[in-house]
């Protein structure tokens, strides 16, 4: 299969990146929102394959990582914006290529996008679809409930989900990479496929299918077949409200795939760059 070699990569990065910026905030949101439902999709697959037991140790998660990697899949081969995936333009802006204040507000807006559309599609199949007020709804329960530290704010639970959110978009912004360097739609397919399949097997954080898996859950309190089979105590249902969805996963796991993507991809590839001698 044919690819770009890693020495253009980066410059391709960039360049994708400074088209990026050209977008207004309209279809920074439409795109956004896209992708935060397509990632939505993912998760709602994945939810699927977690519910019921499976004896193999591990196996569940590989297969819930297999699945997800769909997500990805859908927002880079159609074309959408996610943001993950968009702290690779990090690089850009190391070049001068792009302005911070430019950087910033396609993050903002893709950000919320991303937020509409997950929450979107959560409330959906919550709420019309029928499909979670069941096994698959006391699923979503408790994987959402798990995403939320068992009391009030928990600097260890929150130092925890930072540090596996970093080595969440580590592994996103590498398979973006790839994707890109891939010039068929099959070597894009199999770029994405691995990392997203390791990220999600290995138990690390997404801010983004978070913004779909805890809203599902906290929608699926008002189901009762499905909190019937949840076996969630009345403090972990307590505990699980929009509030703590930002105090206890998403600002942490924000700041975490930040770092992933921006610091550990763009940002040490681009200093890589920057320390090979000239040819």
């Amino acid at each position: 299969m044919p690819f770009i070699a890693p020495g253009q990569l980066l410059p391709q990065l960039m360049q994708a990146s400074v088209t990026k910026t050209l977008l207004r905030p309209l279809p920074l949101l439409l795109l956004g929102f896209l992708a935060g439902a397509y990632i939505g999709f993912a998760a709602h697959l994945a939810t699927v394959i977690s519910t019921g037991d499976i004896g193999w140790f591990g196996l569940k998660k590989f297969l819930a990582g297999a699945v997800f990697s769909l997500g990805l899949m859908l927002v880079i081969i159609p074309g959408s914006e996610l943001w993950t995936g968009n702290t690779l333009m990090t690089a850009a802006w190391l070049e001068g290529k792009i302005r911070l204040r430019v950087l910033l507000w396609n993050w903002l807006w893709v950000y919320l996008g991303n937020l509409a559309g997950a929450v979107f599609l959560a409330g959906i199949i919550a709420a019309g679809s029928g499909l979670l007020d069941g096994p698959v709804g006391s699923t979503a329960l408790q994987i959402a409930s798990s995403k939320i530290a068992a009391e009030a704010w928990s600097f260890q639970h929150n130092l925890a989900y930072f540090c596996r959110a970093i080595c969440c978009n580590w592994l996103v912004c590498l398979a973006v990479v790839m994707a890109l360097a891939a010039q068929d739609i099959g070597g894009k397919i199999l770029a994405i496929f691995f990392p997203i399949m390791a990220f999600v097997a290995s138990g690390f954080e997404h801010a983004i299918a978070n913004m779909y898996f805890i809203p599902a859950g906290i929608f699926s309190k008002q189901l009762p077949q499905a909190l019937s089979g949840a076996g969630l105590s009345a403090t972990e249902l307590e505990r699980l409200n929009p509030l703590a969805m930002w105090t206890d996963n998403l600002l942490a796991v924000s700041l975490g795939n930040l770092v992933g993507g921006a610091f550990f991809v763009a940002g040490l590839y681009w200093w890589a760059q920057k320390l090979r001698p000239e040819r």
